[in-house]
């Protein structure tokens, strides 16, 4: 029987997050990206087994996938395939981490899937057909105001002596109910889809961090911006997801920080 895009996904991403819980039980591989940026045993074995059942499933696909398995080639549809986000949290052994994979065709995202292997969490979006958890359809939340709202941000591993964040990071926490670092963009995407979180922003992810994310907050009735309020672009500098009721005032906030001098870390 032939897959959908959809049943292939959750299928590859489920069987990656097996082999994420398998990995979890051993001391992990750890080499190093850079002075900061993790890479595990667990992010190559799972990547092997997702680009290999895309390939399997659809061969005439290309596929972008953070460590380095790209297989690039003449395709309108195009995956973004995380294989491990959070790597941090999972040499660690602390639970928050995920795959995540997305489908594009002619650069519109279309499919988006990110599984929490840990708790079992599934969150699946299809252009025009919503947002799910497990099933079940799922909102952004109804918080209209910053000032009651719950936020998530992340931090990157290089130069991070260097990065304005911790400017954000202050007056956000200051003006929010709170703000929380996970480790995990992906899943911060996905909470935000589920009313978990009412907003979210980053710096510098790359596609495969958000891809699977972006469509899930869109479907569930969320906005997605740059920290400016112009259009995201995968890749971009800047990231902005939030219910869509709070998204000006967080918008306006950012630009505020971003106008001011900053003093050195």
């Amino acid at each position: 029987m032939t897959k959908t895009f959809l049943q292939a996904a959750v299928e590859i991403a489920k069987g990656a997050g097996a082999i994420l819980r398998e990995e979890l039980e051993y001391a992990p591989e750890i080499a190093y990206k850079g002075d900061f940026d993790l890479v595990t045993q667990a992010d190559r074995r799972s990547e092997a087994w997702i680009v290999g059942r895309l390939q399997e499933f659809f061969p005439e696909h290309a596929i972008a996938a953070e460590e380095g398995t790209a297989k690039d080639k003449e395709s309108e549809y195009r995956w973004h395939v995380d294989p491990l986000d959070g790597t941090t949290n999972f040499a660690h052994g602390y639970p928050c981490f995920c795959v995540s994979m997305a489908l594009a065709r002619k650069n519109e995202l279309v499919l988006g899937v990110i599984y929490n292997p840990v708790y079992e969490e599934l969150f699946t979006a299809q252009r025009g057909e919503g947002a799910y958890f497990n099933g079940k359809r799922i909102h952004c939340s109804r918080i209209e105001t910053l000032k009651n709202s719950l936020l998530c941000t992340g931090f990157p591993n290089h130069k991070r002596h260097a990065h304005p964040n911790i400017y954000y990071y202050w007056d956000f926490t200051l003006r929010s109910h709170g703000v929380r670092r996970d480790g995990s963009a992906a899943l911060d995407l996905a909470y935000v889809a589920a009313g978990r979180f009412d907003g979210f922003w980053e710096f510098g992810l790359k596609p495969w961090d958000t891809a699977a994310g972006v469509l899930l907050v869109e479907e569930a009735g969320g906005t997605i911006s740059d920290l400016e309020g112009q259009p995201y672009t995968l890749g971009g500098k800047t990231i902005l997801a939030s219910n869509g009721l709070i998204h000006t005032e967080m918008k306006q906030l950012a630009v505020e920080i971003a106008n001011r001098p900053m003093p050195p870390l």
